[in-house]
């Protein structure tokens, strides 16, 4: 199968192994990955912060850039759930209908990375090994706009030498939510703070999701406590096999060296 790739602005600019990881990882499943060179933000900020309007010539540039491929992934449910939920919405109040048509023709044809692999591939053991005692936030976008369900949970289950741990109160938001952690920061931080509590509870050595987003923020406040705990997309756990690390893995051992 030939797969395009939309990486993500966080993926691009700060999280680059979230996007190397998905595409080791369908490789080495057997499918061809392209990255669509042309492709940029999704304009979720955009919407969500009131700026449809400015928003509208970058779902056009998506449109047009994804619209020729069959299948396309990315390693955020966040950006998927942009995708599905925002871009016909922006179109028609623009009264573009012709463009919310193609957005929604674009929209059924991309995917989360856990429904690619599992609804689309029908894949859950993908190969993968992470020695590791893990556990897994459900991330806001991908549980209740996207309905990942169990999907990500389904694939660590596979991954050998993986302890999978549950999370106290897992479908509790981590606080992130894009600018919502800047507008509300208090809030924000409070909600963080509950997050972690359950993530130092399981004793996991590492958090992982399907959103670099909330991982940058959970990381970010675990990091702060110096509590040893590291964050990892679910790519990379995916991604790595026997005799591999990621890039979480060598920064752990970097640091304690």
């Amino acid at each position: 199968m030939r797969i395009a790739l939309f990486v993500t602005c966080l993926a691009d600019t700060l999280f680059p192994e979230a996007a190397k990881a998905t595409v080791r990882l369908l490789e080495r499943l057997g499918h061809e990955v392209v990255f669509p060179a042309d492709q940029t933000c999704c304009g979720q900020m955009h919407v969500n912060t009131g700026y449809p309007d400015d928003a509208l010539r970058l779902v056009r540039r998506h449109v047009r850039v994804f619209a020729p491929y069959d299948v396309v992934v990315a390693p955020s449910g966040s950006c998927v759930g942009s995708v599905r939920h925002q871009h016909a919405m922006v179109a028609r109040r623009a009264g573009d209908e012709r463009l919310a048509s193609r957005a929604e023709e674009v929209a059924r044809r991309t995917y989360e990375l856990s429904e690619l692999l599992v609804d689309v591939l029908g894949v859950t053991d993908v190969g993968a090994y992470f020695p590791h005692r893990v556990t897994y936030h459900p991330t806001c976008h991908s549980l209740r706009m996207l309905r990942v369900a169990d999907k990500p949970l389904r694939l660590l289950r596979e991954v050998r030498g993986l302890e999978l741990v549950e999370l106290p109160q897992a479908e509790q938001c981590c606080g992130f939510g894009g600018t919502f952690a800047v507008k509300n920061a208090d809030t924000s931080t409070a909600m963080l703070a509950d997050k972690m509590r359950n993530v130092l509870a399981t004793r996991a050595e590492m958090c992982t999701a399907g959103d670099s987003s909330c991982l940058m923020h959970i990381g970010g406040g675990l990091s702060r406590l110096r509590a040893g705990v590291r964050t990892v997309h679910l790519a990379e756990i995916l991604a790595s096999i026997e005799g591999a690390e990621t890039a979480g893995e060598r920064d752990r051992l970097e640091v304690g060296s």
